[in-house]
């Protein structure tokens, strides 16, 4: 059984593969890295779940060219991870072009998909 660093290291490393692969469409990563029942709340308060969040990507009505995370802690307990830290973020979304920086909060469980990104919820840091 891997050990709390060992697991700690692998979902940062993971959650950094799932942001890459926002900025680059890349769907076929999202699909694996993304849980069936994900729940992603975005600063904006809209609600994506795994579906609409890879259909807008996949269309490119969400678009991100950058997803840049810093502070990343995470902490570990079992089968599940939860990850916290700051991004600095560009995105056209719904046709609106914004650049932010944000706090968030995602959690990652360990189940018959492999380790899967369940939850995400950010907020919107002040300029």
């Amino acid at each position: 059984m891997a050990d709390r660093d060992d697991i700690r290291r692998m979902i940062e490393a993971l959650d950094g593969e799932r942001m890459r692969a926002m900025v680059d469409g890349d769907l076929e990563t999202l699909g694996r890295i993304l849980a069936d029942d994900l729940t992603y709340v975005h600063t904006s308060a809209a609600v994506d779940t795994k579906a609409s969040i890879m259909g807008s990507i996949g269309d490119g009505s969400l678009n991100y060219g950058k997803m840049a995370a810093r502070n990343v802690l995470v902490r570990s307990r079992g089968d599940a991870a939860v990850v916290t830290g700051e991004a600095d973020v560009e995105v056209v979304s719904g046709g609106n072009d914004l650049k932010f920086s944000l706090r968030f909060t995602d959690v990652y469980v360990n189940g018959d998909g492999g380790w899967q990104m369940v939850a995400w919820q950010s907020t919107r840091l002040p300029e």
